[in-house]
């Protein structure tokens, strides 16, 4: 009945996702490839969760 009230995972997930591609690309920018290379495998995971929403609706 309440269902409105809950937030939407997916979208939550999106903006972590998006958040953790901005924090690479200043690692990057600044020369700090291991940190780049780090946030990009957690992006990475986190966006398989994205996909994974997906593909249950």
């Amino acid at each position: 009945m309440l269902g409105f009230l809950k937030g939407d995972p997916k979208k939550k997930l999106q903006k972590e996702y998006e958040a953790k591609l901005a924090k690479a690309l200043d690692a990057q920018r600044n020369g700090d490839l291991r940190t780049h290379g780090t946030l990009m495998e957690e992006a990475e995971k986190i966006y398989a969760e994205i996909q994974a929403l997906e593909e249950k609706k």
